[in-house]
């Protein structure tokens, strides 16, 4: 028996896919501002999966990949869950390779070893996985290729090629190496664009809550506060009216809040259920850890 097995996954609320999964409501992110330890990252994701966790959001820009890999390999060698089929994973493509023939590459770096011929070097993908859950589109813009920093620089910028990138996720899901794909932080416009294309609908469409900033680059865009609720309410119905769940994401549930973390987590998880099943009676703003 888990020494403190939390909530089991089985009672944690879920919502089906389009893509025929269904996806658990509480999601633990782990990224972290200013970024923390490795070691830091793969305890917080032990002490998460041991109170009941089983959603990991994760992306190539966080850099928290590997400790999440680590966390999940040790956490099926000590008991605390059968195996990596008991949790859902998500991981997000970086602008640097939102491009036609750098997304399938990016992916694989995030999972499997890739051997380069080119050059007598062999690289273990940083989850060590054989698929993930959902993959996402980070951001709805591309940038310039091999240039992996944030904020990116504007000069860097390159509109997407929606057409090509999203052609490009839909084979990564044709090759089973992600159950499904998706996007995030998408705009009405900007997804409209990915439908109008598309042979597999986006699944997901996570974004920030409103009181959270925009990133740097679009801080120059002349939105109020109230445009960009009105904007982000509108995506919100255009998700729906098209049977794509919106994720909101903040910072509760994921690195940048652990202290006593064990005691935090079981807090946050509580409140999450209860969010999502709709009670949000008296609950703070930020309390729900990513819940859809």
């Amino acid at each position: 028996m888990h020494p403190n097995p939390g909530v089991p996954f089985s009672k944690i609320p879920e919502i089906p896919l389009s893509s025929g999964g269904k996806i658990p409501v509480l999601r633990f992110g782990t990224a972290s501002n200013p970024p923390v330890k490795a070691e830091t990252t793969k305890r917080a994701v032990l002490d998460a999966i041991e109170v009941g966790y089983r959603h990991f959001d994760t992306a190539a820009l966080y850099y928290t990949e590997e400790p999440l890999g680590e966390a999940i390999a040790e956490a099926i060698e000590k008991g605390l869950i059968k195996s990596r089929e008991e949790l859902f994973i998500t991981s997000k493509l970086w602008c640097s390779d939102a491009h036609e023939d750098c997304v399938l590459p990016a992916l694989h770096k995030t999972l499997n070893p890739i051997f380069f011929l080119i050059l007598p070097l062999f690289l273990c993908g940083n989850l060590k996985l054989e698929y993930i859950d959902l993959y996402l589109i980070h951001w709805p813009v591309s940038s310039k290729p091999g240039t992996f920093e944030y904020p990116i620089k504007k000069e860097d910028l390159l509109p997407m090629d929606y057409k090509s990138v999203w052609a490009a996720m839909e084979e990564c899901q044709g090759l089973g190496l992600t159950k499904a794909i998706g996007v995030s932080n998408f705009f009405c416009k900007k997804l409209a664009d990915v439908l109008a294309t598309a042979t597999i609908p986006p699944t997901v469409n996570q974004s920030r809550q409103i009181s959270e900033p925009y990133i740097e680059f679009e801080s120059s865009l002349p939105y109020h506060h109230a445009e960009l609720g009105a904007t982000l309410n509108a995506t919100l119905n255009f998700d729906r009216s098209n049977g794509i769940p919106q994720a909101e994401r903040n910072s509760c549930g994921s690195i940048c809040c652990f202290g006593s973390v064990r005691n935090f987590l079981r807090h946050q998880q509580s409140y999450g259920i209860q969010y999502a099943k709709g009670n949000r009676k008296g609950q703070r703003k930020d309390s729900c850890s990513g819940a859809f």
